[in-house]
């Protein structure tokens, strides 16, 4: 990577769609492509059983140079498969580890943000997955965040127990499970990760409230985070990663677009949705993504409304046939977007918070969610 700009793998977003449209967005708008582009959520049961869906959803485009894919695992076992499947069918090139995520169904089955507490088991997963793709040069990476709340904070250990499994680098999602999006990132915690893993040469990368370019620099500066992740940032605004770049190799930013490019920018994700999941799925998919690409800009409720209802692609290109030629540009732009929400407490299996060094799991599903969330 030319700049350490990460996109976050978000489940129902980050297809091969949403990615192609970033990088050739970064091309056209700065001349290069470097960040690096994740696909969704895989989960390592339904990979290593060739789920048709989870199958599906591992496709990369010609263009992605670097393919990237983030597995789901609870267990030591399905990851090994998982992680040996891949290097040996030689489906990515980089495998990201998620021990980030803080949905109820997911944590409440020992999956997820609820791993990392156990110390043991955390290990043991991030040692499978080395061990699967030994010899092929295939970086392991792990995203994890602070904790499941402020009494059971695990990033420091979380972060030291990777570097000695053989993790190549960590992202840190600076908030608890029981944070979920709420509240805003804790630089500290980043900064105390960063310095625990000082003399490792292991990267830790910074997750958490990236709305803008500045956003990237004012993280990386307080807590010298060698890179970062963008996940909410980016919804309705692919170009984004544009932006970030320049920032960070300090070139002028691109301007944000019009409303007008904005109306071929959303054609063109549904043209790459169609590619990928055939025209009607394509436009089911694309409606969830209208309300994040008209924020800030002078479209009224009706035609939004109309805008979540499309059936095809040519009745997209007439919904927005008379923006093609606007000019205006979204006010308060850089405002956080996405999931929000309240802090609440976490779901976890009976007696999890038990101990610590267990290295058991728990196998009755946790692991057998479909691929993507």
């Amino acid at each position: 990577m030319n700049s350490p700009v990460v996109l976050a793998p978000m489940a129902g977003v980050t297809n091969v769609a949403f990615r192609t449209l970033c990088r050739e967005l970064e091309q056209q708008r700065t001349g290069t492509v470097s960040g690096l582009y994740v696909c969704e959520m895989i989960t390592a049961r339904a990979l290593v059983e060739r789920n048709e869906k989870t199958l599906h959803m591992t496709a990369f485009g010609p263009t992605e140079d670097v393919r990237s894919m983030q597995l789901y695992a609870v267990d030591p076992e399905y990851t090994y498969r998982a992680a040996r499947m891949i290097a040996e069918e030689n489906m990515a090139d980089h495998l990201d580890l998620n021990f980030g995520c803080a949905v109820p169904k997911i944590t409440r089955r020992g999956g997820g943000a609820a791993i990392p507490y156990k110390r043991k088991l955390f290990g043991s997963i991030i040692n499978a997955a080395v061990k699967g793709v030994e010899g092929t040069g295939i970086p392991v990476t792990a995203k994890f965040r602070i904790g499941i709340d402020d009494e059971h904070r695990t990033h420091l250990d979380a972060g030291r127990i990777a570097v000695a499994e053989g993790a190549s680098a960590v992202t840190l999602h600076a908030r608890t499970a029981a944070q979920r999006y709420s509240g805003t990132a804790d630089f500290d915690a980043i900064r105390e990760l960063v310095a625990h893993l000082d003399g490792t040469g292991v990267p830790v990368l910074g997750n958490g409230d990236i709305f803008a370019a500045r956003d990237a620099r004012t993280m990386m500066d307080a807590t010298g985070c060698h890179g970062v992740v963008v996940g909410r940032g980016c919804l309705g605004r692919p170009w984004l990663f544009a932006a970030l770049g320049a920032e960070l190799r300090g070139e002028p930013l691109p301007a944000e677009p019009t409303l007008g490019e904005v109306t071929r920018i959303i054609l063109r994700h549904a043209e790459l949705l169609s590619d990928h999941l055939g025209e009607q799925h394509a436009c089911r998919d694309i409606r969830k993504h209208m309300g994040w690409y008209m924020r800030g800009f002078p479209v009224g409720g009706k035609a939004r409304a109309e805008l979540t209802k499309i059936a095809s692609l040519d009745d997209l290109r007439a919904k927005l046939a008379p923006y093609e030629g606007s000019v205006e540009r979204a006010h308060d732009a850089d405002a956080p977007r996405g999931r929000q929400g309240s802090p609440a407490p976490v779901h976890l299996p009976d007696g999890w918070l038990d101990d610590p060094e267990d290295g058991a799991t728990v196998l009755d599903g946790g692991d057998a969610f479909h691929s993507g969330g």
